[in-house]
């Protein structure tokens, strides 16, 4: 049999896609490659989020002419985000000749035909569709864990934040009906899934492009009479687009994981109507008040940029304000870089790498305690936690999560990966916690 081997770069929207290519490669006769010395196709699903992701990627791939020249049967496959950057298109053919078929994010059902038609004519294969994706329901995937899984429920997005590239490389919002998303995780609930992650760009505004009235919420209770699934989550939550409808389940519905990421991105309104987020830090603040009315012990987290252009210190004193006031359990932190082909590339008073560091540092020192007083309230508690696998340190520690998200680490036998089990916790840090197995 033919190997493969797939490198995924972003986002749980990436690492999904590379779960279908994985499925959609094992159907006709591929295997899964241990190395890519061994592989007879590479597929890199890359990210343009950031420019440091496409350096990785584009090191890589030219770090592969060597491999190619020793193996020249070995087809090398590019895909993914970059892909819908016709700039990347044209340097990756003109620099990196030997990368033999190019494809985006809106044709990954064509693969086949792609490798089909390259081993035919032996010519680069270069296919990128520009308009919305194809929602195949066809496709499924080899799925990476039995017991958790990330199930699309929208592709694209409309908002066109000025510092994101992703309307450009995903195209416009579109939504799976209703029926097929339930009817793939009661597939999912039927092998043994307990845990479901839902995905899109903004999933707050799932079901506007249904031709019925159907929402977010909606979706969300009927996910939760499925039996076998204990734990739904889902990802990106956008905070223009959150309803009370939404708010209200935490407060009903025990499925639904006590944990809310929604990104806020800065504490300056100036900043946030610069990035066009359409809503205000007062706006932001008063959805985690009426989230926290609901569910007193609801663990928040959420993104933040610094940095951004025309950040003055005042702009960012406002972060760090918002930062007080709301007490994020834990936020994904990120400097402003330059993401051409975004408006705010082209914006002026960049802000100096300097200014950028200095800030991310203090934004640290505040974040970092809010962390570690909200795990010191687990000391002395059972918890429920589904196991995910053996801790990459020690072989006798299992790690797995609450359902506020949190990492705890405890002895235990891996045949309990997969299992949701009581563990009472013994140390916080201000990532982890740690326990021991209730018996």
């Amino acid at each position: 049999m033919k190997k493969y081997l797939i490198k995924t770069f972003g986002c749980q929207m990436n690492e999904h896609d590379s779960e279908k290519i994985s499925w959609i490669l094992e159907s006709i006769g591929y295997e899964q490659a241990e190395s890519q010395e061994e592989a007879d196709i590479i597929i890199f699903n890359t990210c343009a989020v950031r420019k440091s992701a496409e350096d990785r990627v584009l090191g890589q791939i030219g770090e592969l002419k060597a491999l190619k020249r020793e193996k020249p049967d070995l087809i090398l496959s590019i895909c993914g985000c970059m892909m819908q950057r016709e700039d990347i298109v044209e340097y990756i053919t003109s620099k990196h000749k030997h990368v033999d078929i190019i494809f985006g994010t809106n044709n990954i059902h064509k693969l086949p035909q792609l490798i089909n038609r390259y081993e035919k004519t032996g010519q680069t294969v270069v296919d990128i569709v520009e308009e919305n994706r194809e929602i195949d329901e066809s496709i499924e995937a080899n799925r990476k864990y039995s017991f958790k899984s990330f199930v699309n429920i929208m592709y694209g997005c409309d908002n066109f934040c000025t510092y994101c590239i992703v309307p450009y490389t995903r195209g416009r919002e579109r939504s799976r009906e209703p029926e097929n998303i339930i009817a793939e995780i009661e597939k999912l609930a039927s092998t043994g899934c307990k845990e479901v992650t839902l995905l899109g760009q903004n999933v707050n505004s799932y079901g506007k492009t249904l031709d019925r009235d159907y929402s977010f919420a909606n979706l969300i209770e009927d996910i939760h009479k499925i039996d076998g699934i204990k734990r739904i989550r889902f990802m990106t939550s956008h905070p223009k687009d959150i309803s009370d409808d939404l708010i209200k389940l935490y407060g009903k519905l025990d499925k639904l994981c006590d944990h809310l990421h929604l990104p806020v991105q800065s504490g300056s309104n100036k900043i946030l109507k610069a990035m066009n987020r359409k809503y205000t830090r007062e706006d932001y603040l008063k959805i985690i008040d009426r989230v926290r009315a609901v569910n007193p012990d609801i663990s928040i987290t959420t993104d933040i940029i610094v940095g951004f252009p025309g950040e003055t210190e005042e702009d960012f004193e406002d972060t760090l304000d918002l930062v007080r006031k709301v007490g994020f359990d834990s936020a994904f932190t990120f400097l402003y870089s330059v993401r051409e082909g975004t408006p705010a590339a082209k914006m002026e008073d960049q802000i100096d790498m300097e200014v950028k560091n200095d800030r991310f540092q203090r934004l640290m020192e505040v974040l970092h305690p809010f962390g570690l007083e909200f795990n010191k309230k687990y000391l002395g508690k059972e918890v429920e936690i589904l196991v995910e696998e053996v801790s990459k340190n020690n072989e006798k520690v299992l790690t797995g999560r609450t359902t506020s998200g949190k990492l705890v680490h405890f002895e235990g036998d891996k045949s309990l990966i997969g299992e949701l089990v009581d563990v009472k916790i013994t140390k916080a840090k201000t990532f982890t916690l740690e326990g021991e197995l209730v018996k």
